[in-house]
């Protein structure tokens, strides 16, 4: 199949004057994804009432969806499911990986990991006791940090700051070395780039789906768990609908078969509908078509940026290898920066200290779009017009 990203372009309902580079943060509206929630409010929800959960198929939506991201996440069949939020789901991942690996103590992560994920780590720590312990290094010293002690290497796999991305199978293959199981986050990279997790060996990957995955604010999370977990894998939250018969309403849990035991509470369903209608144009593509333009569109802004603007100062690593699908720059009044840019229609984001990020989704961004949006930050550089009292006033959402 030939990936043609005019078309896949024309399947989102982006706003006119509006360079978007900020799919990192939250995807665009697909022009499909109303009606497919209107037609589960009105048909499924407003006539089906609760026969819905069987007449319109919501209680099967998490495999079925989970089955759509495999594709994406490089997962074997059957081994996804959806449900939750992202910390849920990092919760339930680091918990069952540990209780796989008794006798050992050891979260190991990176200190440019998503803060919410190492926050989950800390409290989970705090809850078991008995010596348990999150542990942090600098991306670059991972691979050094894994030892014996280790008990699970937990990671997002592109670095929500710089774009840094980790080599997943050579950081997993050296955790299973040392008898660690390797958990991986794919926020920043499911829908982005080339995500192979049964390849590289994870033994458990998460990831949300508003990013790249385009399923809207809040949309749902996912899990993947690796075949040779899945039936003896014992999930931390015990949910109702990860039981074995959830409407026999036993008083005692009995885990669900393989990835549905990690289902927890009641699945979102509207938000489903529009993740599930959201997924749709993914089917007109390719994922290595997808991945070579991510690096085709992210090298022509880092050219021509470094043209342009010598004061910003790369934060993203040059090497395809460890890039991920966003480019972020260092500059001491970068807040200020991005508000002028938005003013401009140029939407990007900020990430303490000093980071402007721009995300690249090969999905709808194009090389007109990197053209442009350079030319502007150029001019707002050249001419100060970042230098205001309004730019600098932070919001609570950066």
């Amino acid at each position: 199949m030939q990936s043609d990203f005019s078309k896949t372009r024309a399947e989102f309902d982006l706003p006119e004057g509006v360079i978007y580079l900020d799919g990192n943060s939250l995807g665009p509206l697909p022009r499909e994804v109303s009606a497919r929630v209107s037609q589960a409010i009105h048909a499924e929800w407003g006539k089906m009432l609760i026969t819905g959960w069987n007449k319109a198929g919501w209680m099967e939506l998490p495999t079925k969806i989970g089955d759509r991201i495999a594709r994406l996440i490089g997962a074997e069949t059957g081994h996804v499911v959806l449900g939750d939020t992202l910390s849920i789901k990092v919760f339930q991942a680091l918990a069952s990986a540990l209780d796989l690996n008794p006798g050992k103590k050891i979260i190991l992560s990176d200190d440019g990991n998503f803060p919410s994920d190492l926050y989950m780590a800390q409290g989970l720590c705090q809850m078991l006791g008995d010596g348990y312990e999150l542990r942090t290094v600098a991306p670059e010293a991972v691979m050094d940090a894994i030892t014996d002690e280790v008990a699970v290497l937990m990671l997002t796999e592109v670095d929500y700051r710089t774009g840094r991305r980790h080599d997943m199978p050579a950081l997993t293959a050296k955790a299973h070395e040392h008898g660690a199981l390797a958990v991986w986050d794919l926020a920043h990279s499911a829908g982005a780039t080339d995500v192979r997790v049964a390849e590289g060996g994870a033994d458990f990957a998460i990831g949300c789906t508003y990013k790249y995955l385009n399923s809207g604010p809040g949309g749902p999370a996912f899990i993947y768990v690796a075949p040779r977990h899945a039936e003896k894998v014992r999930p931390a939250l015990s949910g109702w609908l990860g039981h074995e018969a959830p409407f026999a309403f036993d008083l005692d849990y009995r885990p669900g078969s393989g990835i549905e035991r990690m289902r927890v509470g009641t699945p979102p369903v509207l938000q489903m509908v529009a993740l599930d209608a959201a997924l749709d144009v993914f089917d007109m593509v390719e994922i290595d078509d997808l991945r070579a333009r991510s690096l085709e569109l992210t090298d022509a802004f880092i050219a021509a940026v470094e043209a342009r603007c010598p004061d910003l100062v790369l934060a993203t690593p040059r090497a395809h290898a460890l890039r991920g699908s966003q480019v972020s720059f260092r500059h001491p009044e970068g807040y200020a920066i991005m508000q002028a840019l938005i003013a401009r229609g140029v939407i990007g984001d900020f990430r303490a200290p000093d980071i402007i990020r721009f995300g690249f989704t090969p999905l709808f961004t194009s090389f007109e779009d990197v053209a442009a949006a350079v030319e502007i930050l150029a001019e707002i550089l050249e001419t100060g017009a970042w230098d205001r009292p309004d730019y600098k006033t932070r919001a609570r959402v950066t």
